[in-house]
């Protein structure tokens, strides 16, 4: 019989699937002390983030879509809730959210861009009041969509930093450079749309 080496990852790796593992088998017990993200997290989660989600959607996809698309985002938090960063949850909600409403887009259902739900407009939200200006809309119009996007966030949701970063999938300097360009273009056309 040859002389076994020291267990290494190499020896673990080459180990057959049957033979146990020479720490002894893992019990459902230690899962649970290893995954922080059970039930009772998910709860708090839901009760955090679920207003400011539920937002997100209705200032891109109206009211009436809003509510299904909020539940995917939540239920694709659930299913991947090992994946959701601590600290970080509502941005990684957010970025989920644009994924979900992306797919949403691309199924061919119609997304009403133009309407804002009227109890959205009477609650004095700065957001709704902002939708109100014909003029923003049609300055925002004219920007590329990713210049409309960095924007919004900025604005509507208040990310900055860290957290536009982690919905945009950059790194820090690279949301506060998007950022800034993208203020700088909707100087520009705003300048160009009072010309």
């Amino acid at each position: 019989m040859p002389p076994r080496s020291s267990p290494t990852s190499e020896s673990a790796r080459s180990r057959p699937a049957d033979e146990a593992d020479p720490a002894g088998p893992i019990s459902a017990r230690d899962l649970e002390t290893v995954a922080p993200h059970d039930a009772p997290w998910f709860e708090q989660l839901v009760r955090e983030h679920a207003t400011a989600v539920h937002r997100f959607l209705v200032r891109r996809a109206g009211r009436d879509e809003a509510d299904d698309l909020a539940a995917d985002v939540l239920t694709t938090a659930w299913r991947r809730r090992d994946d959701v960063p601590d600290g970080a949850e509502l941005p990684w909600l957010y970025r989920t959210a644009g994924f979900v409403l992306a797919n949403h887009r691309r199924k061919g259902r119609p997304v009403p861009v133009g309407d804002v739900p009227d109890d959205l407009l009477g609650s004095g939200d700065p957001a709704a009041l902002f939708i109100q200006d014909e003029h923003v809309r049609t300055v925002l119009a004219a920007l590329a969509p990713r210049d409309r996007q960095i924007l919004l966030l900025n604005a509507w949701e208040g990310l900055v930093g860290e957290g536009l970063a982690a919905v945009l999938g950059v790194s820090r300097g690279g949301a506060d450079a998007a950022l800034s360009r993208a203020r700088a273009r909707l100087r520009e056309a705003w300048a160009a749309a009072d010309a």
